[in-house]
């Protein structure tokens, strides 16, 4: 198409509430319409753009054995009410009424409805491992929105759910995913250092962030420098090598790497000096292990090779497209790439 029939409503100057180069940059080129606080339209370029991002995360999640399928973004309340989730997820929440009274909300997150999929259909150990991804909008009542779509109230976010009969399918499946993560984000020219993370309101025991280092990162982190150094797999990677697998995730996770809330000082304290790095850092992915804390309280079982019912050890894996586009500037300006200190 020639320009002068695209639609790119190009700014000469900085918009005033644009506060990192990102922001700026993805307003003046016309890639995005702010229309309220936390709220963003993607225009023609941006769209393409995002696209792009979208599609090399679903080659990667495919090739990782994921499944893609699409869940609703209205989400009827009972099924939170069965998991707990409920009354203790907090003011992030969008909570909505229908006509007819019954409590729904805006999804910030879809383990119930997935989980409330899977006990319909899977009922033998034979249909696992299962792991179920969308790329779907969000929304999360952010009190304090900021950085233009790095920190916006609605976002596209690709999660996946693994499902598998214990805690070791469960680990292998959690595996798969941090590997084709460190694939996924090399692809988009990004450096990603896997941290050990807080599992927040998702839960669970077992959790890692995929952290890009950038001076308008918004959190603390800290890592040793050798993360530098490593090989990202390449695109001959067997995902169905658990062994492989485990070994790519053991040497990604073997040096020091945390985030503010996970650090550990007298861990860190054994990090030469030399090689700690400090910095600030921008979330572009985040996994979970969280073994029965859905299927449990849902009653999501499947018969085992013993003849017993168990209940699902499951995991979720969350990527947000609409954030790493804005990450993808931030770490290829001048001013803003990745920090090594």
């Amino acid at each position: 198409m020639r320009l002068s029939r695209y639609f790119l409503p190009i700014l000469k100057e900085n918009p005033r509430e644009a506060e990192i180069v990102s922001h700026r940059l993805m307003l003046r080129a016309g890639m995005i319409r702010q229309q309220g606080q936390g709220s963003f339209s993607w225009l023609p370029l941006g769209k393409r753009v995002l696209d792009k991002v979208c599609r090399i995360i679903r080659e990667e999640q495919d090739r990782a054995g994921a499944l893609e399928i699409l869940m609703p973004t209205i989400q009827f309340a009972e099924l939170w009410r069965e998991s707990g989730r409920y009354d203790d997820y907090g003011k992030e929440m969008l909570r909505i009424k229908d006509r007819q009274d019954r409590d729904m909300l805006y999804g910030p997150t879809n383990e119930e409805v997935v989980t409330e999929i899977f006990r319909a259909y899977v009922k033998s150990y034979k249909d696992l491992p299962l792991n179920l991804y969308h790329i779907q909008w969000k929304f999360r009542d952010e009190v304090r929105p900021r950085f233009g779509v790095m920190r916006s109230r609605e976002f596209l976010m690709k999660d996946a759910y693994s499902f598998d009969l214990d805690f070791e399918g469960a680990k292998a499946a959690y595996n798969r995913m941090f590997v084709s993560y460190l694939r996924t984000f090399t692809r988009m020219g990004l450096q990603a250092i896997p941290m050990r993370a807080d599992t927040g309101p998702i839960g669970g025991d077992l959790s890692h962030e995929f952290i890009i280092l950038a001076d308008t990162g918004e959190s603390q982190v800290y890592c040793h420098r050798n993360y530098l150094a490593l090989d990202v797999p390449g695109a001959d990677t067997d995902f169905s090598n658990d062994a492989e697998i485990g070994q790519i995730v053991k040497t990604w996770t073997t040096p020091y790497a945390a985030t503010d809330e996970m650090h550990d000082e007298a861990a860190w304290e054994k990090v030469a000096t030399s090689d700690r790095v400090s910095a600030r850092g921008i979330e572009v992915g985040h996994i979970f292990h969280f073994g029965d804390k859905y299927s449990k309280p849902m009653g999501a079982k499947v018969t085992g090779r013993d003849g017993k019912d168990h209940f699902a050890s499951g995991g979720s894996y969350g990527i947000g497209p609409t954030r790493l586009v804005a990450a993808i500037i931030e770490a290829s300006h001048d001013d803003n790439g990745i920090i090594w200190p």
